[in-house]
């Protein structure tokens, strides 16, 4: 899969794409991977269905919904993705997918309101979107300031503002969980020494955690109520006037 395939993509979304896998190539970026993937195998072991839609930079496989009949892969034209689109024009029709992933779609994003907005599209009344993102109060957000790479160019949207996009979208929020409590150190040596604390933050998911998944339900499109004819306006009732009976000469 080329460029060439896809020249009228945005160059700069195609870049910010490549920066983004390269980070997370790295050993900061497979930390933060390997912690998220235990979160996304958790939520996705109780969906079930027909397609499932995943989109994000990551070059490394996404976790697959063992209930679901259909995985499949979007994004820029790099190596792993089966359906080439730009990040605001899908080639699906709408409700078409059971669960949608974004797994740092939004953090990488020229356009995350876009975006969000053609995932939700995506999803069928019922179904599912599930969103992986950096959280902006944590170390890694704090890190995301002063770093020089890709991580500098995430947008690092709080679970919070997602959360009230998301109810404007017409999806109410089921959960959200943290992940990924260990500070961003390089050190292969560090990342071993607070492997214990990552297993008991965890486990107190509180709202430190490096990463967030939200998941969201959309709710089910109610009936709409049927428009009543217009019934034209009827001539008033008139009483017809009595004709008054004279008894002295009606009777014999």
């Amino acid at each position: 899969m080329t460029d060439k395939a896809f020249a009228q993509a945005d160059p700069d979304w195609i870049e910010l794409t490549r920066l983004a896998r390269d980070w997370f190539d790295g050993p900061l970026g497979q930390m933060m991977l390997r912690e998220e993937e235990q979160l996304l195998e958790d939520e996705l072991g109780r969906f079930f269905g027909g397609f499932l839609v995943h989109y994000g930079p990551c070059a490394e496989p996404p976790p697959n919904a063992p209930q679901v009949q259909r995985n499949v892969r979007l994004g820029a034209p790099l190596p792993g993705v089966e359906i080439v689109c730009e990040e605001q024009a899908w080639p699906l029709s709408e409700h078409a997918a059971d669960v949608v992933v974004l797994q740092h779609g939004l953090d990488f994003s020229l356009s995350p309101h876009g975006l969000l907005r053609e995932a939700a599209s995506a999803v069928r009344p019922g179904g599912h979107l599930l969103i992986v993102g950096i959280n902006p109060w944590s170390s890694w957000g704090m890190r995301h300031w002063f770093s020089r790479g890709a991580l500098r160019k995430a947008r690092c949207i709080s679970p919070s503002r997602l959360g009230d996009w998301l109810n404007l979208l017409g999806f109410a929020l089921e959960k959200r969980r943290f992940g990924c409590y260990r500070p961003p150190l390089a050190s292969p040596v560090w990342q071993q020494r607070l492997a214990g604390w990552e297993r008991m933050a965890g486990g107190w998911q509180g709202a430190g955690g490096g990463v967030y998944l939200v998941v969201a339900r959309k709710m089910v499109v109610g009936l709409r109520p049927l428009r009543q004819e217009r019934r034209e306006p009827m001539g008033k009732l008139l009483p017809l006037p009595l004709a008054k009976v004279n008894r002295r000469h009606s009777e014999p």
